[in-house]
């Protein structure tokens, strides 16, 4: 079976939930032909997708949200980036259908770009989309004012969304009422594997401590912030490449070597800003979170909605994030009892079934 899967521009939390479908898939079907269209990194890929044959064709077909960090949103360079786009939205959209037509895939999966979509409907191939959120309903409110390029980014997502044959809905979503027809699923994950004894040879930490994961693809802490979180000496970090700082308390780990969902199982709480993927693997492996607002992005709402449900959690002002102030947060997250388990984390293999349903007419 042919598959080609779409991954948006916009950070890794679409690349972590897009791979574990693909590896429920790739499980279940082990000569799955699978064409993974992203700008994601294919170290990441290969990580996340472990035994499956997969080639990465590395095309962007969205902007998502310009981030100055993993925290803060640069609004004028995202507008910029959104008004070069839509000037090549055409031509792409075309070229698009070309290569969807010469490489003919049974179906067309997109989290959660809408070109692939629209090309693959001008193409005659089944069209699914998979997200918690759609880029008309990000963009949305930046229009109210009455911006053209804002305007017309929010009616361009709309055209193309109508054109999927099917929206698998995850959880913390808003209506997405582009998408014409709907399916919901649970949470697309699986629980790592707490490797503490491994994880403290590897890096030296302390076995004993309060092990706390800085869960960031980037985060401006200086000296001084640094300094700071080391004040407690009850608490040691862990960060995944390529986050890391040169400092004896904070350990980096290579997810080559330990799997990102293993070293959050390993850890003890978790702090990150609030993201659809690692909500979902705090929710999974049952751990707590200290989690910072996400200023200008209308998912935030949303996903606190999900943390104040769901998990154990502290939120963290932004200037006690950047100042490196989080033992307060730390201990308040981890004196809370965590909610009982409601929510599937069957959603990778509910999507498989969806597609393949869909895909088979």
């Amino acid at each position: 079976m042919k598959v080609a899967w779409y991954i948006t521009a916009h950070g890794y939390g679409h690349a972590v939930r897009s791979c574990a479908v693909l590896a429920a898939w790739a499980r279940r079907m082990p000569d799955l032909d699978l064409t993974v269209v992203s700008g994601i990194p294919v170290d990441f890929l290969t990580a996340r997708l472990p035994g499956a044959r997969f080639t990465r064709r590395p095309e962007v077909f969205d902007v998502g949200m310009v981030q100055r960090d993993s925290v803060q949103v640069d609004l004028g360079a995202t507008r910029a980036r959104v008004e070069a786009w839509l000037a090549r939205r055409p031509h792409q959209a075309t070229m698009e259908a070309d290569w969807i037509r010469d490489r003919r895939p049974d179906v067309v999966v997109a989290d959660i770009p809408g070109i692939p979509l629209a090309a693959a409907r001008a193409a005659g191939v089944p069209a699914v989309a998979v997200g918690n959120f759609s880029w008309d309903w990000i963009y949305a409110p930046f229009a109210e004012g009455g911006d053209r390029v804002w305007m017309a980014a929010v009616d361009a997502f709309r055209e193309d969304y109508a054109k999927a044959d099917l929206l698998i809905r995850l959880p913390f979503a808003p209506a997405m009422e582009a998408f014409p027809r709907q399916v919901e699923v649970g949470l697309p994950v699986r629980p790592g594997q707490a490797r503490r004894a491994e994880l403290a040879r590897l890096t030296g930490a302390d076995p004993a401590a309060i092990w706390v994961l800085v869960s960031f693809t980037t985060l401006a802490w200086g000296p001084e912030a640094l300094t700071r979180a080391a004040t407690d000496p009850a608490l040691e970090f862990f960060t995944v490449l390529p986050l890391a700082w040169d400092h004896p308390r904070f350990h980096a780990v290579d997810r080559r070597s330990v799997p990102f969902a293993d070293v959050l199982a390993t850890s003890d709480v978790v702090l990150s800003k609030p993201g659809f993927g690692i909500v979902s693997e705090c929710i999974a492996n049952r751990k707590p979170l200290v989690h910072a607002e996400r200023r200008d992005f209308a998912e935030y709402p949303l996903l606190r909605d999900g943390i104040e449900q769901h998990l154990a959690h502290a939120f963290l002002s932004e200037a006690d994030l950047y100042a490196g102030r989080m033992h307060d947060a730390v201990r308040a997250a981890l004196a809370r009892p965590m909610p009982p388990p409601a929510l599937s984390l069957q959603g990778a293999d509910e999507a498989v079934d969806r597609i393949l349903e869909l895909a088979s007419g």
